[in-house]
């Protein structure tokens, strides 16, 4: 009787371990994948988005160049976290952290906390979604949070440079 609980216990969980979703370690390893130029467009105009794999491999800078905003995004690991600290035109310093999609081809970074966040200012960064599949395509979508607590999206529709 045990022999079949323990089996019973075995192939009810199962699923749940062949189809986790990948830990940070390897989302922030498909992040240094990205390094490289990309190209698009955003609904304001063109736009680059440069990757550097940077400080001996321990992060990622993402460096944002558009029609309107220059930005950049560092992303790092804090222990077993895949952290991103969003450098914003607005003036402030969101820090967002990774979820991972099962299938380890969307990062969406949630708003944690944020340095010069003020009541005064226009809003700030409250999430990113990187969804890539595959090496050559990507899409950012970027939310910001307005004060009166309404938000705006800006997707990137992007292409790996050659």
């Amino acid at each position: 009787m045990k022999a079949i609980a323990k089996l019973a216990v075995l192939l009810c969980t199962w699923p749940v371990v062949a189809f986790a979703a990948p830990n940070a370690q390897e989302s922030f390893d498909k992040l240094k994948s990205l390094a490289g130029t990309w190209e698009g467009t955003s609904p304001k105009g063109p736009v680059t988005v440069s990757y550097r794999v940077m400080a001996n491999g321990s992060s990622v800078v993402s460096e944002i160049t558009g029609p309107e905003d220059n930005m950049i995004s560092v992303f790092n690991m804090d222990k077993d976290r895949l952290l991103m600290t969003h450098y914003c035109g607005a003036g402030n310093q969101p820090r967002m952290v990774a979820s991972t999609s099962p299938d380890g081809k969307i990062l969406t970074f949630d708003f944690v906390d944020g340095t010069n966040i003020m009541p005064s200012q226009a809003g700030h960064m409250r999430e990113l979604v990187v969804s890539m599949p595959d090496g050559d395509h990507h899409r950012e979508q970027w939310v910001f949070a307005t004060t009166d607590g309404k938000e705006m999206k800006e997707t990137f529709e992007l292409t790996r440079k050659k």
